[in-house]
């Protein structure tokens, strides 16, 4: 089960993913609201957190999260302060009963990651796109157009027709279209 732990409103954070299974894992942090307390409201342990890229709306609970669970943090930049395990690019990883393939997606940021269950047809999307085609800032530090739409691209080059469900970093889940919502967005980023 993949649920949503985050506020729907009133604070600054990244949506947080807690994916139950044989490997339980937090897919980002987020920032100013307990997540700790929201985790724990479900479950006592998490196997793993794992960051879809690291800026502060989606990190910024993570000294929390490592201070109240003995749990590995891992995103694709090992150098960040807090990343124990690196996640190098087209490599798999147990999420909840799946493997997700890793893919690094930069563009919105130079470590973003997105993660693909090609089985169950699920893809955490990060920054990278959003419901209704919408994509990831550029204005950013790291941001830069072309390479997300090549980000984007990469995407949808895995993925199929058939993807059931796309998790992004903001606004809600899409489970009607996603990969319609992901050919939006790179039709948009183009512009």
């Amino acid at each position: 089960m993949i649920r949503n732990l985050a506020p729907s409103s009133g604070v600054f954070t990244s949506n947080v993913f807690l994916v139950e299974g044989e490997t339980t894992t937090l897919v980002d942090v987020g920032n100013d609201f307990d997540v700790v307390s929201e985790v724990r409201a479900v479950v006592d342990e998490i196997d793993q957190v794992v960051l879809t890229h690291t800026h502060r709306d989606h990190v910024g609970t993570l000294d929390a999260v490592r201070d109240a669970f003995d749990a590995p943090v891992c995103g694709y930049d090992d150098g960040f302060d807090g990343v124990d395990r690196a996640i190098a690019d087209e490599t798999t990883r147990q999420i909840g009963d799946e493997e997700y393939v890793a893919l690094h997606t930069p563009g919105h940021k130079d470590d973003h990651l997105c993660l693909y269950a090609a089985e169950a047809g699920v893809l955490f999307a990060g920054d990278l796109v959003f419901a209704n085609g919408s994509f990831g800032r550029t204005d950013l530090e790291e941001g830069d157009r072309s390479l997300l739409v090549e980000s984007i691209d990469r995407v949808l080059d895995l993925v199929d027709e058939d993807l059931a469900e796309m998790h992004a970093g903001h606004g809600p889940s899409v489970t009607d279209d996603p990969y319609g919502n992901i050919e939006l967005a790179r039709q948009a980023a183009r512009f």
